[in-house]
């Protein structure tokens, strides 16, 4: 069978056999919750409870300030204990809420759980799927962590006819899409049909690698009889996820630089983000959990998991049965677009797809040699870039030269680095580049 895909990408080992099998467990509430403000792209929220202040679970704690914007709500009940700056997966502090689990004391009643109000999916208007996709804080599970309501509504005069739902999980290690696709097809349908039905759209397509054969099979039954709605089975390789790339695959559409899916008619939602719309809308769950997959040979028991938003990576690896004696490096996010961590006391938040613990073997440095102008890096670039050219440019400050061969098109895949014979930290020189642009573009 020959499957879609699209030029350019690498084959990194896939490793997903650590976890592929591992149903999911939902993990019990932490000793304490780190809520940062900022867990979406956009403004940071802004905070709606004082330190000291008694909150429930499911009760919103930070309002979205802005249109570009998510609000925040506690998973569990207990006592702020601080608001101030604290570790984040970002590897920078942020602004975040402390919240300490509380147990009601003798006489004394504890605020009950809060929850939305269930809506029928069958019925629900396209302005009630929106603002509850706002209310409940649901942002995209695919990494950005977008705010999802703003996806739902498009700007006036564009027309979207197709969205995707993104099951291709193509980083290594990571098996958390995978899971829900054969654990929970019926919510991911669901949720597929209220955000076609949010945008006006008719087709819907559910894009997954060749490399979960159970998930396929398992999308094809759930959208068996319904014409509008169909599975599209593509090549597995890297970054075969990434919107640009699944959108050529799916249907042939290519991006222009600078320009947005919504351009050529497209909007993508992660599977995740069906799922989380699906339990906000039938359910009336606001985000107040993660799944996430929590893998590497560097933990002792790999696990698909279910976890209150907020919980310590630390409490996270320790539910898993700790790290093993030779476990060097914890990334957030996948091998690839993952966050090294410097610090396991920040917290899970909503987007964290994946936590893998790689071992020192895994993690030996290379050393770096001089450029062998094979081209390696420009046949694997899915954006037809040319990495080894830019990387240079930016090392030697040359950023006007970068900015005329489109260095912020650059998603910072590792797809360039990854195949460098060289060893080349071409996608380090690449962020330094693109951000010394963006700062002579405001600076103009």
């Amino acid at each position: 069978m020959i499957f879609k895909t699209f030029p350019g990408g690498v084959h990194p080992p896939e490793e997903k056999e650590l976890s592929e099998h591992c149903a999911f467990e939902r993990m019990p509430a932490p000793s304490i919750v780190i809520l940062p403000l900022s867990q979406h792209l956009g403004k940071q929220a802004r905070p709606l409870v004082e330190k000291r202040a008694v909150v429930a679970e499911g009760q919103v704690v930070a309002e979205a300030d802005g249109f570009i914007s998510a609000p925040v709500h506690s998973p569990i009940t207990g006592t702020v204990k601080s608001i101030g700056r604290e570790s984040h997966s970002s590897g920078y502090a942020r602004e975040a809420l402390v919240i300490v689990p509380t147990e009601a004391k003798e006489g004394e009643t504890l605020p009950e759980p809060q929850r939305l109000p269930a809506l029928d999916p069958a019925i629900i208007s396209v302005a009630d799927i929106r603002a509850r996709v706002k209310e409940a804080g649901i942002v995209g599970q695919g990494g950005a962590a977008f705010p999802t309501f703003v996806k739902l509504t498009p700007p006036e005069g564009k027309q979207i006819d197709t969205v995707i739902l993104n099951g291709c999980e193509c980083e290594p290690y990571l098996t958390r899409d995978d899971r829900f696709m054969i654990e929970r097809p019926d919510a991911i349908i669901s949720g597929l049909q209220l955000i076609m039905r949010a945008l006006g759209v008719s087709k819907g397509v559910v894009g997954i690698e060749s490399n979960k054969p159970q998930a396929i099979a398992s999308m094809e039954s759930a959208v068996a009889g319904q014409p509008d709605l169909s599975v599209c089975a593509l090549q597995t390789k890297y970054p075969q996820g990434a919107e640009k790339m699944l959108i050529k695959a799916v249907n042939g559409r290519e991006v222009p630089p600078g320009k947005l899916p919504l351009d050529v008619g497209v909007v993508i939602q992660n599977i995740g983000t069906a799922i989380a719309i699906h339990d906000a809308i039938a359910h009336g769950e606001p985000s107040i959990t993660a799944a996430l997959t929590v893998t590497g040979r560097g933990i002792r028991n790999p696990k698909n998991l279910i976890v209150p938003v907020g919980t310590p990576l630390s409490e996270v690896i320790a539910y898993c049965g700790g790290l093993t004696e030779d476990a060097a490096k914890v990334v957030v996010g996948g091998p690839m677009m993952g966050v090294a961590q410097h610090d396991l006391d920040a917290p899970v938040m909503k987007a964290t797809s994946g936590i893998v613990i790689l071992t020192q073997d895994e993690v030996r440095r290379q050393e770096e040699t001089a450029c062998l102008r094979c081209g390696k890096c420009i046949d694997a670039c899915p954006l037809h870039l040319l990495p080894t050219r830019l990387a240079r440019l930016a090392q030697l400050g040359m950023i006007e030269e970068a900015e005329r061969l489109n260095i912020t098109t650059c998603m910072e895949c590792g797809s360039c680095a990854f195949i460098c014979p060289a060893n080349i930290p071409l996608v380090q020189w690449l962020r330094l580049g693109k951000q010394r642009v963006v700062h002579m573009q405001r600076n103009r």
